[in-house]
């Protein structure tokens, strides 16, 4: 066995060797080919060197081939086809048959927003298609898109990365849920009222530094008390439900809050900012066909 230098071969030759070996003939493999027979007969000669055997012999019904030429035939065929498809470009995906795996890295509000609707989707789209969700970490999320661990990215924030590709799609604004009998709500809240109350406020990241709510406060000289931090979005209305808590969350979030606990919705008093929920993916993966389809399914669920 030796190591061959590939920039010293001519790689054309492979293909010649892959119509020899099918037609077993140097005159119809020149005709298949479209060169002289003088022209083939001269690439048969420079094989017979590179491999140092005859692999074509004269016999009966035509050129047989050698052992060495048959333990070529298989391996040279599936490389020059998987050559081709290569060069032929983007490999085939169809959605309606393909049972391929993706895997989302979203947080738990991101995750409930998108998932209801995205699943409805797929059911028609992609029946086959299943999802793995993992954690959103945005320490983490850009290796994770580049090495190909997590196919595409769903958050409202991108830490900056290199490489990496985002798309805005869903507004968003914030509002305040309490419970439906709260003895200091009314049908609106004043910002004095909103600073005095109790605050239950999510930190996914499980940081301890001011929210949006405690700099929109602070503008105007208040200062609220946060009665409990956690990190889940979805145990948070439990608390609130439960409690004389108030909560400022994502619009769309709270919503679906009001809709199966007893908790109602109020306008906050004070001006807060509005964000965007986006999707975020490696630019390796612009033009893969399977990528590209479940980017559009993620965004197409989450304009819904």
């Amino acid at each position: 066995m030796h190591d061959v230098d590939l920039t010293q071969v001519n790689l054309n030759l492979l293909v010649y060797l892959d119509t020899l070996l099918q037609e077993r003939s140097v005159t119809k493999a020149a005709g298949r080919l479209g060169i002289t027979q003088s022209a083939m007969s001269h690439n048969l000669r420079q094989l017979r060197d590179i491999f140092g055997d005859p692999l074509l012999v004269r016999g009966r019904g035509g050129m047989q081939p050698t052992p060495r030429a048959e333990e070529l035939r298989i391996p040279l065929r599936k490389g020059l086809t998987a050559l081709r498809r290569t060069l032929e470009g983007e490999p085939a995906f169809d959605p309606s048959t393909s049972s391929r795996r993706f895997v989302l890295a979203a947080g738990d509000a991101v995750a409930m927003l998108l998932l209801p609707r995205l699943l409805e989707q797929l059911q028609t789209t992609g029946p086959s298609i299943d999802l793995d969700v993992v954690p959103f970490d945005g320490r983490r999320y850009a290796a994770q898109l580049e090495t190909g661990e997590v196919d595409l990215a769903v958050s409202a924030f991108f830490p900056d990365a290199p490489a990496l590709r985002m798309k805005k799609l869903r507004p968003e604004s914030f509002v305040c849920a309490v419970r439906e009998d709260h003895p200091c709500v009314g049908e609106t809240l004043d910002a004095a009222t909103w600073a005095k109350l109790p605050h239950v406020l999510v930190s996914p990241q499980g940081t301890g530094g001011p929210g949006v709510v405690d700099r929109a406060l602070e503008k105007h000289g208040l200062e609220r008390r946060v009665a409990v931090r956690i990190r889940y979005f979805l145990a948070a209305p439990m608390l609130v439900a439960r409690t004389n808590l108030v909560l400022t969350v994502p619009r769309s979030l709270a919503e679906m809050f009001a809709e199966s606990l007893p908790v109602r919705l109020v306008e906050p008093p004070l001006e807060l900012p509005t964000f965007s929920v986006g999707i975020g993916w490696h630019e390796r993966v612009a033009k893969d066909p399977a990528n590209r389809w479940i980017r559009e399914q993620v965004s197409l669920a989450l304009r819904n």
